[in-house]
């Protein structure tokens, strides 16, 4: 059996305080690196260690990469770091603390931009101070200035396409450090999870998801690793 292995990024700061985050780059906290680096020592302890390794461009999600990788002894394994692998951008909710942006456009409001599969929040003023327009890693990218999960989904699905699912099938034990919102794109095509439904799934932070992979390159069940 292939296996890919579907990590989110252990808690951030804006996680920590309760901020819409998107694109903007954000380090981890000292709970994010311990669940990072939990994560590989479940890895190494399950025997399931990644021979590659794709991930963003944000800084959360390449700790926790070289964490997780440096506690199973596998940051030597081949890397990829790719923008279309970002977290969905939140547009003009960057930056917002999520509780006063309920207070102030009401809950229905907010979980609409949250959770719904196709309503993007507002986009964000050019100029921002979140605007990661001007950040050389993006330099030639057409950033978005807000997105929905179905506009995330645009981007990864096709990269999954081209870039990762060939690694996969050529044998290789993939592992993608991502966000909630890029894994949860990934998770709704492999599971084959409706576009009401995905709303509804949470992805945790620091928690190895596997699917096993047969020869034809049908996906299993996913699976926590810490259940295997």
């Amino acid at each position: 059996m292939l296996k890919l292995i579907l990590v989110r990024h252990g808690q951030s700061q804006w996680n920590l305080e309760n901020r819409f985050t998107g694109w903007w780059d954000v380090d981890l906290t000292d709970k994010g690196v311990e669940e990072a680096m939990a994560a590989g020592a479940l890895m190494q302890d399950k025997g399931v260690l990644p021979t590659r390794a794709f991930t963003s461009l944000q800084t959360r999600a390449i700790k926790t990469l070289h964490l997780a990788l440096g506690v199973c002894n596998r940051l030597w394994i081949p890397e990829t770091k790719d923008w279309r692998l970002n977290e969905r951008h939140y547009g003009g909710l960057t930056g917002l603390n999520k509780q006063e942006t309920r207070e102030k456009h009401g809950d229905e409001q907010v979980h609409i931009w949250r959770r719904s599969f196709d309503v993007p929040p507002p986009p964000m003023e050019p100029g921002s101070k979140y605007d990661p327009g001007a950040d050389p890693r993006y330099e030639g990218i057409d950033v978005p200035y807000t997105e929905s999960l179905k506009h995330t989904i645009e981007r990864v699905l096709p990269y999954w396409e081209s870039d990762i699912l060939p690694v996969l099938a050529s044998g290789e034990t993939v592992i993608i450090s991502a966000h909630g919102n890029s894994l949860r794109a990934l998770v709704k095509h492999l599971s084959q999870i409706s576009d009401e439904d995905i709303t509804g799934l949470e992805i945790p932070t620091g928690q190895p998801i596997i699917y096993d992979f047969d020869d034809n390159m049908v996906p299993s069940e996913r699976y926590y690793l810490k259940d295997s």
